[in-house]
């Protein structure tokens, strides 16, 4: 089981994706994202399975939480720097968790 001091781990913060390239190489359809996490992060590249419920101008500016302290994880020819947090749909597709409020760039969760 978790505890209280495993959750404050994760650096989890906002940004917001400011380039979205289709990724046809995945193995499963996605996109590869570019998102600005503020001046502390700077800018990191994310893969993620979007294309069921986002089209790229759907993406493009949106605010999304991130795991920015995972190691970068290789997605087939991409690297994935940072993780974007979202839950499943009813079908199992990717919804993305946003802030409903202007959260600042790099704001951290806590």
């Amino acid at each position: 089981m978790a505890n209280f001091e495993d959750f404050q781990k994760l650096d989890i913060r906002v940004g917001k994706i400011v380039e979205v390239l289709d990724f046809p190489e995945a193995r499963n359809p996605s996109y590869k994202l570019k998102i600005d996490l503020g001046p502390e992060v700077g800018v990191k590249k994310s893969c993620a399975q979007l294309t069921e419920n986002y089209s790229k101008d759907d993406l493009k500016n949106k605010m999304v939480l991130c795991v920015v302290n995972f190691p970068p994880r290789q997605i087939g020819p991409a690297v994935s720097e940072v993780l974007t947090l979202g839950v499943p749909d009813k079908n199992g597709k990717c919804i993305l968790i946003t802030p409903d409020k202007d959260a600042p760039l790099g704001g951290k969760l806590y």
